[in-house]
């Protein structure tokens, strides 16, 4: 037995057999409870609030989507929202959002960021969705709630507390590639004590992935987490969360003969595989005060990732990057009859180091500091209304101070149409890799590399039908990027250097959605996105014009068989190839495709559920990046337990 299927055996018993972890954030939201979702990411100041008040451009993927659309890699469903955009190759999957970069949007997982300090970004090919989650979209500049990294949105992938979601449930697949999955959740209270603990293990020997090649790329992928909640007393509670993940695979390099015909496409290349693993945790304590009007909440986290990459038993690449911040938030709330008025300071203190550790060079420890001082005033009015303006400065080490702010506003009338604006600007520092990081002969860190900063707006409608059964929102958005971060090839060595662009990047487009629920037995979910994303007047790659995505449910009454179908449209788009021995990037065109899945479950007991899907149901051959080819029709089937 592999060692991953080994490890997973022990981790679904130690889940059997232990306490699990506890999300901190106060929610109640059960798999079948959309109706009532609260979120907690728009705001530091730790209220949760409807969806529908909330002035940001704001998605929640809820448990009962994660559960009848048999997501197992979160990247997936998050193809299903406005504004996304997906790209995978093998051993990293990235996301743009609202045409932003990859590492313009901040991705937490129970609180805490997850990204690489050293490459900046976090590899979504790492996250097994749990069954019981909730994820968090926040869309549009939120750097003046969040400082860097969050120009083009936040995501929140948040446990559900085990008071919300409690019990033993265990889920174990097969299928296709000879792959394998599971994962095991143990959520509860005890007393004033509320916890969860979750485990997830993947394992493939997957299929080529070069057009024509012949070499199949296995991966293997296991996490397990704790989240932990103590009430200690009325007023006062303490939160931990603890995480670990490890993912490894095999990857393919690019042709370097300039004679082949296959020169710059990925080829098959026995013997090249990564290692990458991820360790965080928080702890955390809320204190209120005065009845509850003046909280207090402080944290402390950390986030540290190492990668390697291997050809044969020769190491080639390596990195280290480590995450220290601690946060400070303190509110004070002022209501009466129809208005609750919230004020909030907040404080957030940054060190992160980083380390290239290549073989071929190495270019020791270097760190960065950073202190954030954010001020938010916010008001809501009964349930019609809300308005919020957060302004924040950054003192960085390394960069020079900047000034971020938002303000924003949202209002529902009696006929169920909801009015939303925002403005707001952004910022993003250079991460370690584009400065100092290096490949022999192939990439070179620029040190003088400055901040990206952007600004934005959006102005957006909704609309409640059929009793409030159905919704209906549109959203236009536009924004700035100054100073982008882009690569440049400067003669003689030809090798990759980043450096900062002197034209405007523009963005703009139209998001919308829909969602029906009908009869307790139909469900849907439909988006779509028309994004202009232009650099200096040419189309900037990875980020088609237009995508869309359907999702159609149907259950019996007590959800004791069902089918989901899900169609996912990506649109044609721009990417660059380096097929051209003069190491020039040519652009290229990749096709527009259309993915379909479709998955049946049925209870064979009430504990006891039997599932099965069909991923890419018509066989589709596509590229999400340039020469890398994606799998074709796939099936998977397995055995869900709730005890």
């Amino acid at each position: 037995m592999p060692k991953y299927k080994q490890l997973t055996v022990q981790l679904l018993g130690g889940a059997a057999l232990s306490f699990g972890p506890v999300a901190f954030a106060q929610d109640n939201v059960g798999l079948d409870e959309h109706d009532d979702l609260i979120v907690v990411t728009g705001t530091r100041s730790g209220e949760a609030i409807s969806p529908d008040l909330s002035a940001s451009s704001l998605t929640v993927i809820d448990g009962s989507q994660i559960v009848n659309r048999q997501v197992r890699q979160v990247s997936d469903v998050l193809r299903d929202v406005p504004g996304i955009a997906v790209s995978v190759t093998a051993g990293q999957t990235q996301l743009r959002l609202r045409g932003a970069e990859a590492n313009h949007t901040l991705f937490l997982i129970d609180g805490i960021e997850v990204s690489d300090p050293f490459f900046g970004e976090f590899d979504l090919s790492t996250l097994i969705a749990d069954d019981m989650a909730q994820i968090e979209i926040l869309r549009g500049e939120q750097s003046a709630l969040y400082g860097s990294d969050a120009i083009g949105g936040v995501i929140h992938y948040r446990t559900l507390t085990g008071a919300a979601a409690p019990g033993l449930s265990a889920r174990i697949e097969g299928g296709s590639f000879n792959t394998f999955n599971s994962a095991a959740r143990l959520g509860g209270k005890t007393g004033s004590f509320d916890y969860v603990l979750t485990s997830s293990m993947s394992s493939t020997d997957g299929q080529p992935n070069a057009r024509g090649g012949t070499r199949n790329l296995g991966s293997d992928n296991v996490a397990v987490a704790f989240v932990g909640n103590l009430q200690a007393t009325d007023s006062l509670l303490f939160g931990v969360v603890t995480r670990y993940s490890e993912n490894s695979g095999d990857f393919n390099g690019s042709e370097s003969d300039p004679t082949s015909p296959f020169y710059g496409q990925i080829v098959d290349t026995p013997g090249r595989r990564f290692e990458n693993t991820g360790l965080y945790g928080l702890v955390r304590a809320e204190l209120e005060l005065m009845d509850g009007r003046w909280s207090h909440r402080a944290s402390a986290q950390f986030a540290n990732s190492e990668r390697r990459s291997y050809s044969g038993n020769a190491q080639r690449s390596g990195s280290e990057g480590n995450r220290l911040k601690g946060s400070y938030e303190s509110t004070l709330k002022f209501e009466n009859d129809a208005m609750e008025h919230r004020v909030t300071f907040a404080a957030d203190v940054e060190r992160e180091t980083y380390r290239n550790n290549d073989q071929s060079a190495f270019t020791g420890k270097k760190s960065n500091e950073n202190l954030g001082v954010v001020g938010l005033y916010e008001l809501q009015v009964g349930s019609q209304a809300s308005f919020s303006a957060a302004v924040r400065y950054d003192d960085n080490d390394q960069f020079a101070n900047i000034t971020t702010y938002r303000v924003q506003g949202a209002y529902l009338l009696p006929s169920g149409t909801g009015l939303q604006a925002a403005y707001g600007t952004g910022v993003k520092n250079p991460g370690f890799f584009e400065l100092f990081g290096y490949f022999d002969g192939q990439f070179i860190g620029n040190p003088d590399l400055t901040p990206e900063k952007s600004e934005g707006w959006e102005v957006g409608i909704t609309q409640q039908f059929l009793g409030g059964d159905g919704k209906i929102g549109l959203t236009y958005f536009q924004s700035r990027l100054k100073d982008e971060i882009f690569t440049t090839y400067p003669p003689p060595t030809f090798a990759a250097t980043p450096a900062n662009r002197a034209t405007l990047s523009k963005r703009n487009g139209v998001e919308s959605w829909l969602e029906i629920d009908l009869n307790d037995s139909w469900r849907i979910n439909g988006s779509y996105t028309y994004l202009r994303a232009r650099e200096n007047g040419v189309q900037e790659v990875r980020r088609p014009k237009h995508i869309g995505s359907i999702a159609i449910d149907w259950h019996l009454p007590g959800d004791k068989a069902g089918v989901t179908l899900v169609g996912r449209y990506n649109g044609s788009q721009q990417d660059v190839a380096y097929t051209d021995p003069s190491f020039i990037p040519i652009d290229v065109r990749l096709e527009d495709y259309l993915l379909v899945n479709l998955n049946g479950r049925i209870k064979v007991r009430t504990n006891l559920e039997l599932f099965g899907r069909v991923e890419n149901l018509l066989n589709e051959r596509y590229e999400q990046v340039f020469s890398f080819v994606s799998p074709g029709r796939s099936f998977y089937a397995g055995i869900r337990g709730n005890f």
